[in-house]
């Protein structure tokens, strides 16, 4: 895929009078060997240097400066001196906290900036690379008189041609009088001791070409190359040539043309690399930046395209942006500073997405929490984050103001502001009126809160805000998100997450799915964005991705399948239970599921029957990933279009390493063997909110124990055992439930299977368990545990066969749609007690 310069990109302040911002990409690899800053010309733009850029990003830390007036920088009514420019770029690497030593890269008269800087700090220039630079900046007469014209006729001028002149006429004409018609090289070109080399194109006409080769000659040892075919931006017509020059010299000694290129090292520790498909990386470079800064790039670059679909109603991301800024300024408003927890009780709606970007906008840390959870474990959530706003659904408001009341548990309640949102709000006008007139008060949407203290209205509170930018300084290692654990747990934990998790996590997604169009995706947002998976790879991929959302608060299988065939998403992320659900749907092939192109099924094992089953139903590519919310939460996926392997979760995606320990001692163990999953990258959490013992429990030495049991093959593919806590003693043998379940899920009746281990009832045998199978047939099937018992006769060791077989219609599960094998268990230990 390729990288997206615009994520990248830093605001700098430079000066306070006048306020200035520069604007600068900024690509910092985990490792930098060494920091090479690009300069832009006369009207140019960071962007010029994009190939570049995207070049030396791997193994070097990449900075490329709009300069003031420029691109995205400020454009101030200043004098655009030489002393500004000069002040501005001191100030710029200072803030960027670029190292001592730097390589600077410079085109046309950025060249006379990087010229200048290097004779007034020559100890910090590692090398200089002068990119069609002329020791004079003369433009032809025709130019110059246009410059003595009044400013408001420039502007015409320039607008015709703007794609070449990134800055205003006035920018232009005080930047042309002040500094470029002025700056000469005389004085400063014998003082240029750092090495240097020029380049220039061959057939660039807009300076005489004596005027470059001068700069050549003038500067004591430079180097010079002069690459055929090309002009004056010779970095954009010819920029493999370009980066040839720029690498041959920064060498320490000389490279054949064969060894010049990106440098991929595939190492001995990391033998999946060699199954990455073709333009996914082995290593990301994280932006330096905090997570809204996607939003903010998907605005800025592409306005009219559609953010979000709810039940028909688009919403544009010049829009999305717009709601999320003034949310955020209504929070600030109510009091909400940096740090404070602001929770989020929504489901699948704008409302959850305009809450949890303006949340994070206003410097906040985002909770969020189910729509499905019980009272009690709201107020356990509310008492241990210390949340003190909460934005949830008039449907839900009795049970928050339970919470908030302190009637529902002992706990402490903080909860200071109450922000209500109906669910109505952004429908279409004319389902909105049918909701209002036929369901809203039936599905207990309809509440009265006038003169309530502290409630307010969602809709109320953005009417009152402008859509301004807020100021709030939030860095990538700032908290963004605490995330409860639960479902698997009988402990619900809070994850505590950060920007450059998040951001790392969406990132290292986008670049999995390869062919993925910024811009032109459309993805099926029908997993819980309260749950890491949904948010992570529904939501904030998309706006990672300047993707449309289509948006379903529930997964009601019709429903889906509806959407699909109206809106033809291209990416469906999702559980197994899902993919089941829609095989076995009675005329599944005329909602034209073709549209799917990719999908990661996560949370669960997915049974390869189901897998293939999918595939052939939507000549798509259905493949298994891993995760856990400690990890934001992707850690695994198998290849879309590469080497899949049957049961296997797949490879680390980028920038993640993956480990097998022994269960009892932590040591590392050998492919093949069954161990302890441990997982290191950028994605891995922070800790646990106020729990710094149950955090050293599970982070060690920067490597997370998942508590999965697991086992690596020579190639690097993980496959997934079970759970550590979910394996059955069953007499001297352990046995690993879904081995049993991926023989249940074969016989053609079967819809869903859990197996679990239910201990015997005699003091003797209490370590010991049997086996008990809970099963769910299809639509419209019947069965006898008979028939199932035979087919585990066939495919199982008699220690693997379930004792007892119970039909049901349905499975407990968690709000992904993961089965919780832990209910069922606790189900039975409650009936066995209730007995005696």
């Amino acid at each position: 895929m390729e990288l997206d310069l615009e994520l990248y990109r830093r605001d700098i302040v430079v000066s306070d009078e006048p306020r200035v911002r520069l604007s600068a990409i900024d690509i910092e690899p985990g490792e930098a060997e060494q920091t090479i800053v690009f300069l832009h010309g006369f009207g140019g733009r960071a962007t010029q240097w994009k190939h570049q850029l995207k070049f030396f990003c791997e193994g070097n830390r990449v900075v490329a400066l709009d300069l003031r007036g420029h691109g995205a920088s400020n454009k101030p009514d200043s004098e655009y001196t030489m002393d500004e420019l000069l002040g501005d770029l001191e100030r710029a690497l200072e803030a960027l906290a670029v190292p001592d030593k730097l390589v600077l890269v410079a085109h046309s008269f950025g060249g006379a900036i990087a010229i200048s800087y290097a004779v007034k700090y020559p100890e910090r220039i590692e090398k200089l690379v002068l990119v069609s630079v002329s020791n004079d900046f003369r433009l032809s007469p025709l130019i110059r008189l246009t410059f003595r014209l009044p400013t408001a006729w420039l502007e015409p001028i320039r607008s015709l041609v703007r794609r070449q002149l990134s800055a205003p006429a006035y920018v232009l004409k005080k930047f042309y009088h002040a500094t470029l018609s002025t700056w000469n090289s005389a004085a400063l070109l014998p003082k240029v001791t750092v090495p240097t080399l020029t380049v220039m194109g061959h057939r660039d006409i807009v300076f005489p070409q004596a005027s470059y080769q001068a700069v050549t000659e003038g500067i004591p040892n430079a180097q010079s190359v002069t690459v055929p075919v090309s002009a004056h931006l010779v970095q954009l017509e010819r920029p493999d040539a370009v980066n040839r020059a720029i690498q041959r010299f920064m060498e320490p000694a000389p490279l054949l043309w064969r060894e010049c290129g990106p440098k991929v090292q595939l190492t001995r520790e990391r033998p999946w690399l060699k199954h990455y498909e073709m333009g996914v990386p082995p290593v990301i470079s994280l932006p330096s930046q905090p997570l809204h800064r996607f939003l903010e790039s998907a605005a800025r670059r592409h306005p009219r395209k559609t953010a979000l679909i709810f039940f028909g109603r688009k919403m544009t991301y010049r829009e999305l942006d717009d709601l999320a800024n003034r949310f955020a300024i209504a929070l600030r408003k109510l009091g909400v500073e940096k740090g404070d927890r602001v929770m989020i009780l929504l489901p699948n709606m704008p409302q959850c997405v305009i809450s949890y970007y303006g949340a994070l906008k206003a410097g906040a840390i985002v909770v969020l929490s189910s729509p499905l959870s019980g009272e009690e474990e709201l107020a356990h959530q509310v008492s241990d984050s210390g949340a003190e706003t909460i934005v949830t659904m008039s449907r839900f408001y009795d049970a928050v103001r339970r919470v908030r009341d302190g009637t529902v548990a002992p706990h402490r309640m903080g909860l200071k502001h109450v922000i209500v949102t109906n669910v109505k709000e952004y429908f279409p006008p004319y389902q909105r009126l049918l909701f209002t007139f036929l369901k809203e008060k039936e599905e207990g949407h309809r509440i009265e809160v006038g003169g309530e203290p502290n409630v307010h209205w969602f809709q109320d509170l953005l009417k009152m805000q402008p859509g301004l930018r807020l100021d709030v300084e939030v860095g990538p290692s700032d908290l963004a998100l605490i995330q409860y654990t639960g479902g698997t747990t009988a402990v619900p934990k809070g994850t505590m997450l950060t920007h450059r998790n998040l951001v790392a996590n969406a990132i290292q997604v986008r670049h999995w799915i390869a062919d993925a169009q910024e811009g032109k995706e459309i993805i099926l947002g029908v997993l819980p964005f309260s749950h890491s998976y949904g948010m992570t790879v529904c939501m904030n991929l998309a706006i990672c991705l300047a993707s449309a959302i289509v948006l379903l608060p529930t997964f009601v299988t019709k429903d889906v399948l509806k959407a699909i065939y109206k809106y033809k998403p291209t990416f469906f992320p999702g559980v197994p239970t899902m993919y089941t659900a829609i095989n076995d749907y009675p005329g599944v092939r005329k909602y034209r599921v073709s549209s799917i192109r990719a999908c990661i099924s996560g949370a669960a094992p997915l049974p390869i029957e189901v897998q293939e089953a999918f595939e052939k139903l939507t000549k798509g590519k259905l493949v298994e990933g891993y995760g856990l919310t400690e990890a934001s939460p992707v850690t695994h996926a198998n290849p879309l279009q590469g080497l899949r392997k049957a049961s296997f979760i797949g490879v680390p995606v980028p920038s993640t390493e993956a480990k097998i320990i022994d269960l009892e001692t932590g040591q590392d163990l050998p492919p093949g063997q069954i161990g302890e999953l441990a997982v290191r990258g950028p994605q891995v959490m922070a800790g646990y909110w106020n729990m710094p013992e149950e955090t050293a429990q599970v982070i060690q030495d920067g490597w997370l124990r998942t508590g999965d049991v697991a086992r690596i093959d020579e190639d690097g593919y993980l496959q997934i055992i079970d759970r550590k806590k979910d394996m059955i003693l069953a007499g001297e043998y352990n046995v690993y439930p879904r081995d049993v379940e991926e023989v249940l899920y074969e016989h053609p009746k079967v819809l869903e299977a859990a197996v679990v281990g239910i201990p015997y009832e005699h003091q003797e045998q209490a370590v010991r368990a049997f086996i008990k199978a809970f099963i769910v047939l299809k639509h419209g099937e019947k069965a006898t545990e008979e028939e199932i018992r035979r087919l585990c006769e066939e495919r199982l060791d008699e220690y693997k066969i379930p004792e007892r077989i119970e039909f049901r219609a349905e499975l407990p599960k968690s709000m992904v749609g993961k089965v919780l094998r832990r209910m069922l268990a606790e189900e039975e230990e409650k009936k066995r007690d209730e007995k005696h």
